[in-house]
C-alpha cells in the first residue's frame, strides 16, 4: 500500500536536516576525538573519530536517500 505524499514543507525540512547532518557528524566526531586525545595524552584519536563521524554522516545520508527513493514508487 503506497504512503500518502509528504507535504512540501516536510520534504524541505528533511533535506535541510540532511544538508546539516554530514558537517555536524564530522565536527562532533572530531570534537570527541580531540577531547579523548587530551584526556589520554594521545594524538591519533581525533583522526579516528573524524573518520567515524564522517562515515556515520554518509551512512545516514544513504539510508535517508534510499528510504525516499522507495517511497517515491521507483
Amino acid at each position: 500500500m503506497p504512503r500518502p505524499e509528504k507535504n512540501l514543507l516536510v520534504q524541505v525540512e528533511e533535506y535541510v536536516a540532511l544538508a546539516l547532518l554530514l558537517p555536524v557528524a564530522t565536527v562532533v566526531g572530531y570534537g570527541l576525538g580531540y577531547l579523548l586525545d587530551r584526556w589520554f595524552g594521545t594524538t591519533f584519536l581525533r583522526f579516528v573519530f573524524l573518520l567515524l563521524g564522517s562515515v556515520s554522516g554518509v551512512v545516514q545520508l544513504i539510508r535517508q536517500l534510499t528510504r525516499d527513493s522507495r517511497n517515491d514508487g521507483s
